[in-house]
């Protein structure tokens, strides 16, 4: 079953859900294969398709992946804030995001799935030309399966602090990180009601440019 939001509709309101996750309720493998397949469907570049999605459901890993995630953000969580000008949205919206985010590190390990998305690559000391290439080959099948999770009523959230311990996932997922560099850490669940709405953005006037950087 889907949602059927338009596209735009997709696009403007596929969330970082983290309060709204429905810890308790299972969601089905065969719907986290629904999602995945149009995700394969994402451009790759020379259409190697080097990508691979570990989705994981067993309660001791899911803690032990957590553990790593909630031990780095904890580091995380107590580094200075940024400072925003006074009415600029992020400023007004940080003490919600913080909230948002440390109940997701409470939480993490009731989620009914983790996905770790990864790319066939060693980026450890690859130049920036390759990094772009190796990213760009993986970043869109993770959005489109994030847009086709919140089709069907699935929330999802772009984690990126595990990472700081790569390899110690790695060895409890049996993932040869020579070989391969993962990409994030997320949570999968149904959500708690489905209406998401648009969120405040900076004005485009100040993350576009037109001819020349700084030009609107």
């Amino acid at each position: 079953m889907t949602l059927g939001l338009s596209v735009d509709e997709v696009l403007t309101t596929t969330r970082a859900v983290r309060k709204r996750l429905d810890l308790e309720r299972p969601v089905p493998r065969a719907l986290i294969e629904e999602c995945l397949e149009p995700a394969l469907q994402a451009p790759t570049g020379s259409n190697r398709q080097g990508w691979h999605f570990l989705f994981i459901s067993d309660p001791d890993r899911k803690k032990a992946l957590a553990d790593i995630y909630g031990r780095n953000f904890d580091v995380y969580a107590g580094a200075a804030r940024p400072s925003y000008a006074e009415g600029d949205t992020r400023g007004e919206r940080m003490d919600r995001v913080i909230d948002s985010a440390t109940y997701l590190r409470r939480h993490f390990h009731e989620v009914p799935w983790m996905m770790i998305p990864m790319i066939e690559a060693d980026l450890s000391r690859a130049n920036p030309a390759v990094q772009a290439g190796a990213w760009g080959s993986l970043l869109p099948g993770v959005w489109s399966f994030m847009l086709a999770a919140r089709e069907r009523g699935l929330g999802t959230a772009w984690t990126t602090l595990h990472l700081a311990e790569a390899a110690e996932a790695a060895e409890l997922l049996g993932i040869d990180d020579e070989r391969w560099t993962q990409g994030g850490l997320f949570p999968i669940a149904f959500t708690k009601g489905t209406d998401f709405r648009p969120a405040p953005r900076r004005p485009m006037s100040e993350v576009a440019s037109f001819e020349t950087f700084g030009n609107y």
